[in-house]
């Protein structure tokens, strides 16, 4: 049954990825001009609300059907071997992109509650965290290392 829809599963999981990685990018981007903005200003109200959405609309849904396509794709039969190195390369990838997505959650949190200890600088690194994790997934699909 999986195996007729492969290519469907394959193409949503994708745009589910692509979404998820676009939320990931820009969040902690949000965050820098958060913790960078001084006092309860409009524009800080704003951050919030972007924030908020960018969070609950978008990453939180696309993280959960990246999940789900992903599930579906390794239980089409003949797509994976889980003997092989690249399939466990690419799960602990995943595992990290979904824990960075949990701290990302919890930072927010912290901001709106102004216990926040991550500053303008921390966050901008921490938005290279999704980079490497890409390289690392893409890179183990693609070259099956």
């Amino acid at each position: 049954m999986l195996v007729e829809w492969y290519l469907w599963i394959k193409a949503f999981h994708i745009m589910s990825v692509i979404a998820w990685m676009a939320g990931l990018f820009y969040l902690p981007r949000l965050y820098v001009y958060h913790v960078e903005r001084e006092g309860p200003s409009e524009p800080a109200k704003t951050l919030v609300m972007m924030e908020e959405k960018l969070l609950r609309v978008i990453m939180n849904p696309a993280m959960i059907s990246t999940w789900l396509f992903g599930l579906l794709l390794a239980m089409t039969p003949g797509v994976l071997d889980f003997s092989a190195p690249w399939v466990w390369a690419k799960l602990a990838g995943i595992l990290a992109m979904s824990a960075f997505h949990m701290w990302l959650a919890r930072q927010r949190k912290n901001l709106l509650a102004g216990t926040s200890t991550v500053t303008g600088r921390q966050f901008r690194m921490m938005n290279e965290v999704p980079t490497v994790l890409m390289v690392i997934i893409v890179l183990s699909v693609i070259i099956k290392f």
